[in-house]
């Protein structure tokens, strides 16, 4: 679209903090497409004939008038009384006043959400010592599944086209990106002789005979290793890779990695070809989150194997602790990362498709990370929500309409090994090859 045709929006407000900075931008540099300007000046600002907003505390009869919550202005971070109102249906949070042009203030919500907020401050954790997805506030309040922060960007915009008609946006359309973990290159092949030996008796142990005749098989080269799927990602995405993203885990073996060796040489081959087609980025290991310094160990194999820079990241187990785990990316010359989703829930942790800045609340400040949130994983659908293929494809199909509605992008998760076809993942690679279908139908759809 053509920047002569968007519009400039004034914002009055008392204090020019780094938060709102931040949340402005989010809401209508990023989501919006339109240009900013802060006063602190009510005289400019009752003087101008742009389209404006009022963020402060005193209504000025002048633009649009919001009553500020307290939240872009303070500098700490402290347990926020959650009280909400009822709009649309849905029950917000942050109330305002009766003279505000929206009964709750989308800025202080969209901040809370997006910075994770809440994540700083609860002691809730799961089993892997990650904040807990049942805590979350959108969960809690049962919006987990709309993406709010942009559903409240285009309320925000109606509003101050219903008071400033000239007042245009950008209009920005769906995008979507596969993105797949390899956390185990293949099932039977490559291992050590160590590694081998051990499950193969542990399989007799276990009785696992079926496991043992196809790992016979596969030593045979009579069938290919069930978790060689890279040629059917490769075929079902003929032309597309564009919109693949592959994640390696490059780390050492131990009770939570279980990866290939990284001087394996058919790994290394893997991973070459892999770099050579798509875009690739690292899986950090489990371990890396109590030794920090294995970390940039990882990324020096991944780079050595690829000859480029390594920019993207996803963390293993979705652990994430904030902002430790995302001041160690930064440190470690990281620029996008992909963790921010649910583990036991399909939805949006960060209440947003919109990819965003990190906000490192410790330091109140906008950084240069970016954060990819994405709305689905494999595993969660079928492990934790013990649902069908068909049961997670209607579930997928209705997150992506949701991100369709706002003209966002519709990040999944998947693993290489779950779409071998076979055992526990039959009839999942139908799902994957739905997604691309719905995503290239609404990516072709006019906005």
């Amino acid at each position: 679209m053509e920047k002569t045709h968007l519009s400039t929006l004034l914002i009055f407000t008392p204090e020019i903090t780094p938060r709102v900075e931040f949340t402005f931008g989010l809401i209508f540099k990023t989501i919006l497409g339109i240009d900013l300007i802060f006063t602190k000046n009510s005289d400019e600002f009752l003087q101008s004939d742009l389209p404006k907003i009022n963020y402060s505390q005193t209504n000025i009869s002048s633009g649009l008038f919001l009553k500020a919550h307290s939240l872009l202005f303070e500098k700490n971070s402290a347990v926020q009384e959650i009280e909400t109102v009822e709009y649309k249906q849905m029950q917000l949070f942050f109330p305002t006043s009766e003279d505000s042009f929206l009964p709750f203030d989308p800025f202080a919500c969209a901040f809370y959400l997006v910075t994770r907020y809440e994540e700083y401050i609860s002691e809730s954790t799961d089993e892997h010592e990650r904040f807990t997805d049942s805590e979350n506030i959108l969960v809690r309040l049962g919006l987990h599944q709309k993406p709010l922060v942009d559903m409240m960007a285009y309320w925000i915009a109606e509003k101050i086209s219903g008071q400033f008609p000239e007042f245009k946006i950008r209009q920005r359309s769906f995008q979507f990106v596969t993105s797949i973990d390899i956390d185990n290159a293949w099932a039977y092949k490559n291992k050590s002789l160590m590694v081998s030996f051990g499950a193969i008796l542990k399989a007799v142990f276990n009785a696992r005979w079926d496991e043992l005749k196809q790992r016979l098989i596969v030593f045979l080269g009579l069938q290919k290793d069930p978790y060689d799927t890279y040629k059917y990602i490769f075929e079902t995405y003929k032309g597309l890779l564009n919109h693949i993203l592959f994640f390696i885990l490059i780390g050492d073996r131990n009770q939570y990695d279980k990866s290939i060796s990284f001087r394996n040489k058919n790994f290394r081959q893997l991973i070459a070809h892999l770099s050579s087609v798509c875009e690739v980025g690292i899986h950090p290991s489990y371990a890396s989150n109590y030794k920090p310094w294995l970390f940039d160990t990882e990324k020096d194999r991944l780079e050595n194997i690829i000859l480029k820079p390594v920019t993207k990241s996803r963390q293993h187990f979705l652990k994430l602790k904030m902002p430790q785990t995302y001041q160690q990316l930064l440190k470690s010359g990281i620029s996008e990362d992909y963790t921010m989703g649910f583990a036991s829930l399909a939805g949006f942790r960060a209440g947003t498709c919109t990819a965003f800045h990190f906000f490192d609340l410790s330091c109140n400040q906008q950084t240069e990370l970016m954060i990819h949130p994405f709305q689905v994983m494999d595993v969660t659908l079928k492990s934790y929500l013990k649902m069908d293929p068909e049961q997670a494809w209607q579930q997928i199909e209705k997150l992506m309409f949701e991100v369709k509605n706002v003209n966002g992008t519709f990040v999944s998760l998947w693993h290489n090994e779950s779409l071998k076809d076979s055992g526990q993942w039959l009839g999942w690679r139908k799902v994957f090859e739905q997604i691309l279908e719905k995503g290239l139908n609404y990516a072709n759809e006019p906005t």
